[in-house]
Order: structure tokens, then C-alpha cells, then sequence
């Protein structure tokens, strides 16, 4: 059968998309390395169909309810006369080189739906959403951004990241031989239990392809393991009100889905994702991301000038480039009672002056960062006094606390204004180059009395951009750290406006590298924001070193979060050596490639980094400690990828060369004991 078929290509893989003979949608061909498309596609099918619809079996790139009535549908969709549903023509194709729209309308219902595709120059990513212009008033029930199909010969092995508050990231799969399975959030954030980050293998082939939607809202994927051997993965955002209205004349456009191939497994997928948040840094990603010092868990809200500063002489002493003040640091924030919106230093706190006070931490050869919660406030703080129509709130019902505080309604104008003119005030007046952005509660009653019809999620998120876009382009030399109560707000829209992410609010060591372990796989290290603290493990209460919570937070980007007026000598020492290590290298972590060693599950795990001739391998035992290795007492390899079997490789530490192959076939040996349970390895190439 011949087909009408487009081909995109990127730097190492080719997306095919053909018109079906079937109906009017687009269907995919091929999707894989460079040349996939060279054949007949893997998702030809037979053409029979019993109780179902050609439409319901076809590879549909997208499709309304009504052409797709039973199998799962983009979008579902209603006029004036409430009948749901479209039955869309086709209209024609726009081919570019680097882009495709297909064009459809249903002019008795009056939507127009343009399907886009888009490669990012220097990565494997295509980008996909929909469009849609309205003609009469249409009632959008579902609008997901794209649907991707992908052949599977067994079972659908699934990957995706799940937890909690403080276990974030946790790296899970599922085998799904048919049935549907959905994640999302309707917590106006991605949330903490899932990210919005999928990955398909088929069963135990190495092959992966993966989904990542850019959306700090609600939002779902959904996995449906179809009959006849293919997978179809649909996702989108979620409107709060369970619709969106569309005016006639107005234009909606879905929320970016960045696709990726890699047939190198999850790994490799990893590493097409962290070339494309390089992409998304723009010219940001050259700029250093500091050593930084944070002092919220060694004074909490206890704030003030002298104990700062007491924290800052030690931090500089250690190495740090950057102090930041954490909660606690403007009037009438005693504890999470109050305080939230009256955005004041407190001058109880800093008699001299917040100006004075970080000139003496600037002084110490510091720079200053600030940390703050713009969408936060509090019942008893002045904001809320002067404007309580700015919260969140339904008529007639109760507003519940979420950690003592309201949430404001950042999709107002007004809100939104605010919260430009506190930044500007603060970034203006004080000479601060860092911003640490919290959020630390979702929406519960979710309401704008007086509004009428309206889409609050949405408007949320595009108030919170709009904020962080003015953040860029006002203050561009400020950094901007991303964090809500730790990885609840973390995608690609908010990545390309900060600099770094908090991935989760827990830095004990075995429970950091579990949520490293899982971040890595779908975000790059240099947006990794990771502290070394005193924490005690929640999930998994061993043991570990100071070295272990050094090696462990040299894997992203490093900060000291500890009291270090309670740490010896010997163990401020001690950080300075692993600070001044960690200098050597960042630029290898935060631009080369990342290759993960073995999992947390294993006795030894790391990290590997290589750019240019250097190679930097961040190497942690996750084992017993008690006089392992026994006899005969080999030590502990780990197995290195990606480097020349044939080229030589030599340790800067200990002056010992190795060959690629040795390296690649044996491993880099590590003879783990109780006062030696993680190392960072630097080879040069020679």
C-alpha cells in the first residue's frame, strides 16, 4: 500500500508520519534510529476489525472522540447542542525541514485542529502539541497535547518515577501486557508521587522511548497496551472546572510533549533528555552554578544578622561561593504561622540594616541569595488583610490551611503584578544574585468568586511564567532556584526559566541517592541542586560518611545545607578538600555526558561523567560496611561505558593507567570499609 509520508529527522533518529487510507488523521510509520523508515512499518496491520472502528485500531497520531469512539481519544469535545464529539476532514500538510503541521476542521462543529511537530536543533527531541481555533463555542472536555504509538512484540515494560514528600523520583516499573495505566496530578503542581516523565521498552529489549510534557499544572499520561502489539501513550494537561470553554475566534494551543528514542535502554534515553535541558538553558548553561551554603536546617526560623553571619565565616572558610538565607528573614515570621506575603526584611533581626547585613556576607567573598514563596500568605499577615479577594477561595465554604497558609490566586493580573513588584523591589534594592522560588501547599477550594467560567489551572500557570520570563529578562544575572516543599514542581517549562532544581526536601545520603538515581534518568545533572547535611535517613537510616554525602551531592550541583559551627575541625577540613575537588571538575558533571553505574539496589553505584579527555566517575558503596569484602577480599568494580577499549586511561590521584578495555570489561576497583564508602575518580586520557 502506498502512502502519503513526511520524515523528521534529528541528529540521530528520523519520526515518519503518514496520511492513513483509512480516514482523515495522521498515523505514525517509524520512529527510531536514522533509516527506520527504510521498510515496511512495524505498525502495518491487518485491516480486520470486529466491534471496533479502523480508527480504534490505527496507529492515530490524533484523534477526537467520535472518529475514535472506544480505544482512547485526544479529545473530546461538545457544541452548543452538547453532542460530544467531531468528525473532523482533512485539510492539507505544511512540510519544512525541521517541522510539520497537519491541518484538520470539522466545520459543523467549528474547530479547526493543527497537529505540530518541531526537532530541537542538537538534540534527539521532537516536540509535539495541538492547536485549536474555534469558530462557534466549543466545549473542551479533554485536550491532550499528543498521542505516541509504539510497536511492542511482548509486553510493554513500562518506567516511570514515583514517591512522596521527601521520596521523590523513585525510578519504577510496570510490565503491561493490555489494559490502561494512568499517573498525573490534579495538584496544580506535577506533585510528588509522580513526575510527568514516561518511558516504553518492549519487555527486555533495549530500546526506549520516552514522553516528558512541559506543564506546571494539572496533568495526566495515560498507557493503553492495545490488541495487535503496539502501546499508545496520550497525555496532556487536566482543566481544573473538568473543561475548557472556547470562545469563537479564539485560539488554544496544548501544553509541549518532547518525544525521545535512544537504543541504548533507559540510560542512553537519560542522556538524550539531558541534552535537550542544556538546549533549554539557552546561554545560562555557562554560567557557574555556585557552591552554595543555605542555612535553613542550622538556625530554621531562628534568623538574625549575628548568626548569619557566623554561618557565612564558616561557610566561606570551607570553600562556598554563595550564602543564602533560607524562611524566616522578613517581619512576622516567628515560625509557619505567619508573615507569608509581607515580603520586609524584619528589622528585629537585622539592625544594621538587610542592606549593611549582606554587604558583611559579601565581604567574606560570598555572593548573596535570598530565598522566598511569592504565591504564599498568610490569614493574619497584612497582604491578606489589604486584598483577601486574592486568595483562592469558593463562596459560602470554608478555606482550609495547608501548613498555616492561603494560597494566592497567581492567575490574576493584579497577583501577578505584585509579585513583579516584590521581586523588583527586593532584586532592586538588595544586592542579591540568587533566588530560591518555594512553594509549599497545592490549591484546595479552588474558586475566583465573580469570575464566571474560567480556567484556573492554566491561568495559574501562565502567571507563574509570566513571572519567571520577567525574572529573566529584568534580572538576568540572577540565579533562580525552582523548589515546591522539594521535586513537586519540577518540567520543562519551569527548567527552561530556572537555573537549578530542588529535587526533594530529604538529604539523607541513601535516600538522596535513590532520588538522584531516579532525577537522572530524566533530568540533567547541572539543574540538580544537592546539599550536604547532618540529615539521619528516613527510608534507609544506614550509616554514612561525610565523604559519602560529598561524593553523593558532587553528582549535580553542590551545596552544604549543615550547622557547620557543630562540625570539628577535621570535618571542616575535610569539606574543604571535597569542595576544592569539586571545583576541578563541575564543569565535567554539569556539560558532559552522564552515564549511570548500577543502581542504588547494588553493592556499588555511581555516576560517570566524560567530556573531552577527562572522565570523572562519582563512585558510592551502598553495601554492608561491617569488614566486607571478606576473604578472599576482592574489591568492588565498577564497570565504566562509552570509552576507547584501545585508548589508556590514567587516575590523577594515584598516577595507575588503565586500558579503555580493562575498563569497559573489569571495571574501576573500590576497596570499600567502614571509614572509606565513596570516592570521586578523576581519569585523564592520555
Amino acid at each position: 500500500m502506498t502512502y502519503q509520508r513526511w520524515t523528521l529527522r534529528t541528529e540521530n533518529t528520523s519520526y515518519t508520519v503518514r496520511l492513513s487510507p483509512d480516514g482523515p488523521w495522521a498515523e505514525l510509520d517509524a520512529w527510531g534510529p536514522l533509516g527506520v523508515e527504510d521498510g515496511p512499518s512495524a505498525l502495518d496491520w491487518s485491516r480486520r476489525t470486529h466491534f471496533i472502528t479502523p480508527a480504534d485500531a490505527a496507529p492515530a497520531e490524533y484523534l477526537p472522540y467520535g472518529t475514535r469512539p472506544f480505544t482512547g481519544s485526544e479529545l473530546v469535545v461538545s457544541g452548543p447542542d452538547g453532542d460530544r464529539g467531531s468528525w473532523w476532514e482533512f485539510d492539507h500538510v505544511e512540510a519544512e525541514e525541521t517541522a510539520l503541521r497537519f491541518a484538520f476542521h470539522d466545520k459543523r462543529l467549528g474547530l479547526r485542529t493543527v497537529l505540530h511537530y518541531e526537532t530541537v536543533p542538537g538534540t534527539d527531541v521532537i516536540l509535539r502539541w495541538t492547536e485549536f481555533t474555534a469558530t462557534h463555542e466549543l466545549r473542551l472536555e479533554r485536550l491532550d497535547s499528543a498521542a505516541v504509538n509504539i510497536p511492542i512484540s511482548g509486553v510493554a515494560r513500562l518506567t516511570y518515577l514515583t514517591g512522596q514528600w521527601s521520596q521523590e523520583f523513585q525510578r519504577t516499573r510496570l510490565d503491561l501486557p493490555r489494559g490502561t495505566f494512568t499517573i498525573g496530578s490534579l495538584q496544580g503542581v506535577p506533585g510528588h508521587a509522580y513526575a510527568p516523565w514516561f518511558a516504553v521498552q518492549d519487555g527486555e529489549a533495549p530500546a526506549a522511548y520516552g514522553i516528558a510534557l512541559a506543564w506546571p499544572g494539572n496533568w495526566h499520561i495515560t498507557a493503553e497496551a492495545e490488541p495487535g502489539g503496539a502501546v499508545r501513550v496520550r497525555a496532556g494537561r487536566v482543566p481544573h472546572e473538568g473543561a475548557v470553554l472556547l470562545a469563537p475566534g479564539e485560539t488554544l494551543a496544548t501544553p509541549q510533549l518532547a518525544c525521545a528514542f535512544s537504543p541504548d535502554g533507559l540510560d542512553g534515553l537519560s542522556r538524550v533528555w539531558h541534552r535537550y535541558e542544556r538546549h533549554l538553558s539557552g546561554e545560562r548553561l555557562h554560567r557557574p552554578r555556585k557552591v552554595l551554603y543555605n542555612s535553613w536546617e542550622a538556625t530554621g526560623f531562628d534568623v538574625d544578622a549575628s548568626g548569619q553571619l557566623e554561618l557565612a565565616k564558616s561557610a566561606a572558610d570551607i570553600g562556598a561561593e554563595l550564602f543564602v538565607v533560607d524562611d524566616g528573614w522578613f517581619t512576622g515570621r516567628a515560625d509557619d504561622t505567619g508573615g507569608l506575603g509581607d515580603w520586609w526584611p524584619d528589622p528585629a533581626a537585622f539592625p544594621q540594616g538587610f542592606g549593611q547585613f549582606i554587604a558583611d556576607v559579601k565581604a567574606l567573598g560570598l555572593d548573596f541569595g535570598l530565598w522566598i514563596e511569592p504565591e504564599a500568605v498568610s490569614p493574619g499577615s497584612r497582604l491578606h488583610a489589604e486584598h483577601p479577594e486574592w486568595v483562592y477561595r469558593i463562596e459560602g465554604r470554608p478555606g482550609r490551611l495547608v501548613r498555616n497558609q492561603l494560597l494566592l490566586d497567581l492567575g490574576r493580573t493584579d497577583v501577578q503584578d505584585f509579585v513583579i513588584g516584590t521581586l523588583d523591589r527586593l532584586l532592586g534594592t538588595y544586592d542579591i544574585s540568587y533566588l530560591k522560588w518555594d512553594t509549599n501547599r497545592p490549591p484546595t477550594e479552588r474558586g475566583r468568586p465573580g469570575a464566571g467560567r474560567v480556567d484556573l489551572d492554566a491561568e495559574h500557570v501562565a502567571g507563574y511564567l509570566r513571572v519567571l520570563d520577567h525574572l529573566r529578562s529584568a534580572h538576568p544575572g540572577v540565579t533562580v532556584e525552582g523548589c515546591a516543599g522539594g521535586g513537586g514542581r519540577i518540567e520543562h517549562a519551569a527548567i527552561a526559566r530556572t537555573d537549578v532544581v530542588w529535587p526533594s526536601d530529604n538529604t539523607a545520603p541513601l535516600d538522596r541517592l535513590r532520588i538522584q538515581y531516579g532525577f537522572l534518568h530524566a533530568h540533567a545533572p547541572h539543574v540538580m541542586s544537592s546539599w550536604v547535611t547532618d540529615a539521619p535517613g528516613v527510608f534507609d537510616p544506614r550509616p554514612r560518611s561525610l565523604a559519602f554525602r560529598f561524593v553523593n551531592a558532587m553528582c549535580g550541583v553542590l551545596g552544604i545545607g549543615a550547622d557547620l559551627r557543630a562540625w570539628t575541625p577535621e570535618q571542616r577540613a575535610e569539606a574543604a578538600g571535597w569542595i576544592a575537588r569539586y571545583k576541578e571538575v563541575r564543569d565535567v558533571i554539569h556539560y558532559g555526558e552522564a552515564r549511570l553505574l548500577g543502581t542504588p539496589e547494588d553493592p556499588s553505584c555511581g555516576v560517570q561523567y566524560d567530556a573531552g579527555d577527562r572522565t570523572v566517575v562519582a563512585a558510592l558503596s551502598t553495601g554492608r560496611l561491617d569488614g566486607a569484602p571478606l576473604v578472599p577480599g576482592r574489591p568492588q568494580r565498577l564497570r565504566l561505558r562509552g570509552l576507547e577499549p584501545a585508548a589508556r586511561y590514567r587516575d590523577t590521584a594515584t598516577g595507575t593507567s588503565y586500558s579503555g578495555a580493562h575498563l569497559l570489561h573489569y571495571g574501576l576497583p573500590f576497596a570499600w570499609r567502614a571509614d572509606h564508602d565513596a570516592d570521586l575518580v578523576v581519569l585523564l586520557r592520555e
